[in-house]
């Protein structure tokens, strides 16, 4: 009988509020069908993880609600080598959207981003200016799933849960209401599908919990390459990733973010269906 790898899913706790466990029937369904043996270890307490030819955080939701939790669990996968994929690295640089600025360092076309220290009054007016945006977003830097994430109309006052936080400040991308935004997804290396998420009417939210609906998307050329290069930037190469983008006003696209820690990846998009998600897994250990 070939040899079959057991690998730990982690998951949120029992009583957490959002439906994972379809995603996770997509996910586990791919891995299971490439060899794998799948299991399921709670993010926030998983116990002994040794035993695991793999671990893999994709279901780590809620992480940015208990950041030091999340790091915590970071700092001893590292101290423990427990053989994780993405790589522990990957996931701590993904994990804080500082991350935007390196890219933008390196040639990247990312959203315009301004980070502010703590947000106030005067903050928001010199990032409004900074940026040549009266319309933002604002969003936390350790954030999931537009936690925390506000449109803010033109001379409208910073919102109350954001008042001396640490936060970035974005310009409304113009595509995001017009076209929506694009994902593409990556397993291996190699780019698999993409699709283009939209808002609904009225918001600017592509979740689906917010009312977006996603559809499968033709990726071009530069829209493939504008990812690649955005992933070049990683510290390691990720084993799977969704990179997020949105056009400006005269259509060049934009970074909007990468996810490689818990992404979904919309594997029913996929012309595989995820079979080239699980070969990927199963390659990376």
């Amino acid at each position: 009988m070939p040899f079959q790898p057991r690998v730990a899913i982690l998951v949120p706790a029992p009583d957490y509020y959002e439906k994972w466990q379809p995603a996770f029937a997509r996910k586990a369904a791919a891995l299971t069908a490439a060899g794998l043996i799948v299991e399921q270890q709670v993010w926030t307490d998983p116990g002994d993880l040794s035993g695991y030819d793999l671990v893999l955080p994709l279901f780590v939701w809620g992480y940015q609600r208990d950041v030091a939790a999340w790091y915590a669990l970071l700092d001893r996968l590292e101290r423990e080598a427990l053989p994780v994929v993405n790589p522990v690295p990957v996931l701590r640089w993904n994990s804080d959207k500082a991350y935007l600025a390196e890219l933008g360092a390196n040639g990247v076309a990312v959203v315009p981003t301004v980070e502010v220290a703590a947000l106030d009054a005067d903050g928001l007016a010199d990032a409004r200016a900074t940026l040549g945006a009266d319309e933002v977003v604002i969003k936390p830097a350790i954030s999931g799933g537009a936690d925390g994430t506000h449109r803010i109309a033109p001379g409208a006052p910073v919102p109350a849960d954001a008042l001396g936080q640490r936060r970035l400040v974005q310009p409304l991308m113009a595509g995001i209401l017009t076209e929506g935004e694009y994902s593409l997804f990556f397993f291996g290396g190699k780019f698999s599908h993409a699709i283009v998420k939209r808002p609904a009417a009225g918001d600017f939210r592509v979740q689906e919990q917010f009312g977006g609906r996603e559809t499968s998307w033709e990726a071009s050329e530069p829209a493939q390459a504008l990812a690649a290069s955005a992933l070049a930037a990683a510290p390691a190469s990720p084993t799977y990733a969704r990179v997020d983008m949105v056009g400006d006003a005269a259509g060049k696209l934009h970074i909007m973010e990468l996810e490689l820690i818990e992404p979904s990846l919309f594997l029913h998009h996929a012309p595989d269906k995820g079979a080239a998600f699980g070969l990927a897994v199963y390659a990376a250990i």
